[in-house]
């Protein structure tokens, strides 16, 4: 009973490599259909660059995701494969490759420009979350903390401590 969360894992990540290399092979071979049989003039060089990253991270896909089994029994379950972060932001990136190699593949070379949106999008989220981690970390990296003239009349302090020290400061009651 302890292993069957990785048994469970093991079959989720084992069905979603199987139907991602499926799709995979769909859809580029309705690329490569359209690009030498009905259309002929689709770049390779095009769509091997711009396909690369898709199947880089269907391989690394495969790589962390795939359980491993020994004698039968399960070994590893591999890593989780729909961790948010940096896995999640790769899968956005192979989904938007695949939508837009069809689209390549009824339009034309000119939708090839589609594949600056998960640039955009990646430039864009690094920024927020660098910004947000500046933020967060302002007072280890003295980046948060307001200096002499921001602090204005208080000198940094409070309100209440402010008015605390206008009406003599905190006294100390001893029983």
């Amino acid at each position: 009973m302890a292993k069957q969360a990785f048994k469970t894992l093991a079959q989720k990540n084992s069905q979603t490599l199987n139907r991602t290399h499926l799709i995979a092979l769909g859809v580029n071979t309705f690329y490569l259909l359209f690009a030498f049989i009905i259309f002929r003039k689709r770049s390779i060089y095009k769509y091997v660059l711009l396909n690369g990253p898709a199947l880089v991270f269907e391989f690394w896909f495969e790589r962390i995701g795939r359980p491993v089994y020994q004698d039968g029994e399960l070994k590893r379950a591999g890593e989780d494969l729909e961790a948010k972060g940096l896995t999640e932001w790769m899968w956005d990136v192979v989904y938007w490759t695949w939508g837009n190699v069809v689209f390549v593949a009824l339009v034309g070379d000119w939708a090839w420009w589609g594949m600056i949106v998960p640039v955009l999008y990646s430039v864009w989220s690094a920024w927020t979350t660098y910004t947000g981690m500046r933020q967060g970390m302002g007072g280890m990296m003295g980046g948060g903390d307001a200096g002499p003239e921001k602090q204005g009349a208080t000198g940094g302090q409070s309100k209440r401590q402010a008015k605390m020290e206008k009406r003599g400061g905190q006294k100390m009651a001893y029983r």
